[in-house]
């Protein structure tokens, strides 16, 4: 099912506080200030390199901010500056209609969040959270449970039904 790395892919924008019926996408927080110039850290960013680009718009608060600058710092993380003041804290949000569609076999991570999980016709659960990983994303089912985004653990996700499948005696 999944692609040469055997893997699904999450794309970096989360839906964590907002509800599955909102229009905005979360793309990250504002984090610490960086500098003197009313730049700061992007927590929890968006994979997508083009999101912050000088000239990039996302929203604050629902009002429209343009990105005036973007500078890379310590460990490859990403400071930018908005054309206004914002507090640190605030999220980051896209409409989802901006957002492009994703590859085969990769996922916005606000599709996932609440779709059933489905193992062998039993629903063993929901997803919470889509925690990301050094070799791969893992799912984490409202009980704590984690299962890891890769072929081997994942038969469908069928984002249409609501549920995603799981091979047979994974959860065992």
């Amino acid at each position: 099912m999944f692609a040469p790395a055997q893997r699904a892919r999450t794309l970096g924008c989360s839906s964590r506080s907002l509800s599955n019926d909102s229009d905005l996408v979360e793309v990250g927080r504002v984090g610490r200030p960086h500098g003197l110039d009313g730049a700061f850290v992007v927590e929890r960013g968006s994979d997508d390199e083009r999101r912050f680009a000088v000239g990039a718009k996302v929203r604050i608060d629902g009002a429209e901010a343009e990105v005036v600058l973007r500078r890379r710092v310590g460990g490859r993380r990403l400071a930018i500056k908005l054309d206004r003041p914002v507090e640190r804290g605030q999220m980051l949000t896209v409409l989802r209609s901006e957002l492009p569609p994703p590859e085969p076999d990769a996922y916005y991570i606000f599709q996932l969040v609440g779709l059933e999980v489905e193992e062998a016709g039993r629903v063993v659960g929901r997803v919470r959270e889509v925690l990301p990983g050094a070799a791969n994303d893992n799912l984490q089912l409202e009980d704590g449970t984690l299962i890891p985004l890769i072929e081997a653990a994942i038969a469908k996700v069928d984002l249409e039904a609501g549920r995603i499948h799981l091979n047979p005696g994974f959860t065992d």
